[in-house]
């Protein structure tokens, strides 16, 4: 290809000053003296033009080919309905065609989801990303194939520096049909124990005005009501327990629906107690009476009640039990009145002194089995004939005295049982054998009750705590009242503070503390999900994961300690997963509990109309009336219109890679010279003989 080309000698302005003055002169000149002055104006314009200095330019060019860029959504949306089918067969025959574009290159991008967070469809970000190593002026046009729900669209294509036609061809049908709950008021945190008002919405496109809603917390369903699409309906529920409570609320799908995904919300609510009411009995005063008291004190969540019977067994003085202490002891109000208000019961070295009749222990027997919490931290008393044994809360006490009390020093060890209890487990200290932690010096011989293993033993392997479920309720039985000396670091102490407020919290069923549980949560890395599967057995069951759409895989467990096993996955898709492993279920929710992705599921020819339009491109749906997909025609278009009823074009640039430049200068050389030489011999020649002539 060969071009003329000027590489001025001097400055453009400059040279452009001199041609003006070179015109003006030879103008003067062929007016003075006639047609003899064209020598001298076209001397004059040889000086100019080698001041110009032109050239002639070859190039060696390689045509290249443009480059239509095709975006194929593979968001959330696109899954629903036969999308994924249509999306499939449109990009099969997209590729088929092009291979008819010999001048095209079609560069296919697939967009995901994004890992994490909940942003939408993110089509035009894509885009500008796919097409930062391709020039503007080679990109052909853009081919989007999607449902039209996209969360990024610009005011135009311009505005991400594209100057290329965009057409849009559209999955999905337009009489989709489709049922949601919109949540308009979702409480993050209720009380333990209280009713909790959620408010929400029935929305569909092409339903019947009423729809069935079910509830359910934690997976356990709670009732199932009618209420009238699209108006907004209230419901009331209680949180049962501290920490996540799953609630759940699901429409009834609509009969060729386009999806259910989203006929079910889910509200995560933090079970948040009240302050845990605590009543501490302490019996004989003793050194490790203050143990208990400043434990539950220290905790802000505590509202501790503590009462202390000064009268000793030995004591038979016959003195009116109302006037051995500084405050009368309301056992009525305690025991009969509001025992039902305290989240658990503490016996510290109390001895059946005829404080408490028979009919109150009754009364703690039952509140135990209701749900209550109760715990004996026993001492010598408990051998004795005024044993709280030998009363009837036998009947819920996890162990037996038999009378005896083992006076010697030694270390509490952590039995098999406890190794795996979440109560004992990894207790700071008991990776040390023996453990690194002090002696005990007194426990009280017992024998446990059938069933009960205990998880930590004493001398002579004797049982040392001993934990039981008694129907609704739990027990737990300290045999020995030297827990003081781990406060008082006798031999350097022991973790006291750990091993009873685990203790306690495992009475008020934390659920972190639950011998047999599922968890699972994520770990801040996209969208990676821990499991953990608490158990006293020896092996855990695999674990099923159901994702928001219904799939499942089947998750098997690794021991990461004793009684806790430990797994991660990753998941496919934004929603709440269920996870169940033989009774168990727990949930988890990746990214938003509702995406944004499912909020608006139609499929839609309007929102990238307008941005199609401004750039010659077109937008059609790809599905007729019948159903049929109809996939239009390819074709390069250099001028005129970019898209017809059947067909859609593409603009090319006829480009071109250089792979060689050869410059041939017109104004330097002998020639050129001698040309000039020529033009001043010439007008020299002419000019002499009108002298003459003139003579």
């Amino acid at each position: 290809m060969l071009s003329l080309s000027f590489t001025p000698l001097i400055p453009w302005p400059v040279l452009a000053g001199f041609g003006v003055v070179v015109a003006v002169f030879a103008v003067l000149a062929i007016v003075a003296r006639g047609r003899t002055a064209l020598l001298r104006a076209v001397a004059l314009a040889l000086v100019l033009a080698a001041l110009a200095n032109p050239s002639l330019v070859r190039e060696d060019r390689e045509p290249v080919k443009d480059v239509a860029a095709i975006i194929v959504d593979r968001s959330g949306s696109q899954t629903l309905g036969d999308r994924p089918q249509m999306t499939d067969q449109v990009k099969a025959e997209l590729e088929r065609r092009f291979g008819g574009l010999n001048n095209i290159e079609p560069r296919f991008i697939d967009v995901q989801d994004a890992k994490d967070g909940d942003d939408g469809t993110k089509l035009f970000t894509a885009l500008s990303q796919s097409l930062a190593d391709v020039p503007p002026e080679r990109l052909a046009g853009v081919v989007m194939l999607t449902d039209g729900v996209v969360h990024d669209i610009p005011a135009s294509l311009e505005a991400l520096g594209i100057k290329a036609p965009l057409h849009v061809l559209v999955t999905g049908h337009p009489d989709e049909r489709d049922r949601q709950i919109k949540m308009l008021e979702a409480p993050r945190f209720g009380i333990v124990g209280k009713d909790l008002t959620i408010r929400a919405e029935v929305q569909e496109r092409g339903g019947t005005g009423n729809a069935v809603v079910t509830v359910r917390r934690d997976g356990e369903e709670l009732g199932r009501k009618t209420f009238p699409t699209g108006q907004p309906f209230s419901l009331t529920t209680k949180i049962e327990h501290g920490g996540p409570n799953v609630v759940e609320i699901e429409v009834e799908p609509l009969p060729g629906e386009l999806t259910t995904v989203n006929n079910r919300a889910v509200l995560p609510i933090e079970g948040i107690r009240e302050k845990l009411r605590v009543l501490l009995v302490s019996g004989e005063p003793h050194q490790g009476e203050r143990t208990w008291r400043n434990l539950l004190k220290s905790d802000a969540n505590v509202d501790l009640v503590h009462f202390t019977i000064l009268r000793p067994p030995e004591k038979q003085d016959g003195t009116p039990i109302s006037e051995l202490s500084l405050i009368a002891f309301p056992t009525r109000e305690l025991f009969v009145q509001k025992i039902k208000d305290f989240d658990l019961i503490i016996f510290d070295r109390y001895a059946n002194q005829s404080v408490l009749p028979s009919a109150y222990f009754d009364n703690i027997v039952r509140y135990v089995r209701e749900g209550g919490a109760l715990l004996v931290a026993a001492g010598p008393e408990f051998a004795s004939p005024m044993s709280l044994a030998r009363t009837r809360l036998a009947s819920v006490l996890p162990g037996e005295p038999n009378g005896k009390v083992v006076e010697q020093a030694f270390k509490a060890a952590i039995t098999e049982t406890g190794a795996r209890h979440p109560v004992t487990r990894a207790l700071p200290g008991s990776e040390a054998k023996p453990p690194a932690w002090g002696d005990w010096l007194r426990i009280v011989s017992s024998q446990s009750r059938p069933g009960v293993q205990p998880i930590l033993s004493g001398a002579n392997n004797l049982p040392l705590l001993d934990l039981a479920r008694e129907e609704k309720g739990r027990v737990a039985l300290m045999l020995s009242d030297q827990s003081w000396l781990w406060a008082r670091g006798y031999q350097e102490g022991g973790p006291y503070l750990d091993l009873l407020r685990r203790l306690a919290h495992w009475l008020m069923k934390e659920p972190g503390l639950e011998e047999e549980a599922l968890r699972a949560q994520t770990t801040g890395r996209g969208r990676e999900v821990r499991v953990e599967r608490q158990t006293m057995k020896e092996t855990a069951e695999p674990v099923t994961v159901t994702g928001p759409t219904g799939n499942a895989r089947t998750l098997d467990l690794t021991q990461a300690e004793p009684g806790l096993f430990t797994a991660t996955f990753e998941a496919e898709q934004l929603g709440l997963h269920t996870l169940r492993s033989g009774n168990l279920v727990a949930f988890v929710s990746v990214g938003p509990a509702n995406p944004r992705e499912l909020a608006d599921v139609f499929s839609d020819t309007e929102r990238l109309k307008a941005v199609a339009e401004a750039s010659g491109g077109t937008i059609r749906r790809l599905a007729d009336t019948n159903g049929a997909t109809t996939v239009p025609r390819l074709q390069a278009v250099r001028s005129g219109r970019l898209g017809g009823a059947d067909w859609i074009g593409f603009r090319p640039s006829d480009s071109a890679n250089i792979l060689g430049v050869e410059v041939y200068p017109l104004a330097l050389g002998l020639w050129a010279l001698a040309a000039l030489a020529l033009a001043v011999l010439a007008m020299w020649l002419v000019e002499g003989r009108r002298g003459s002539r003139a003579a």
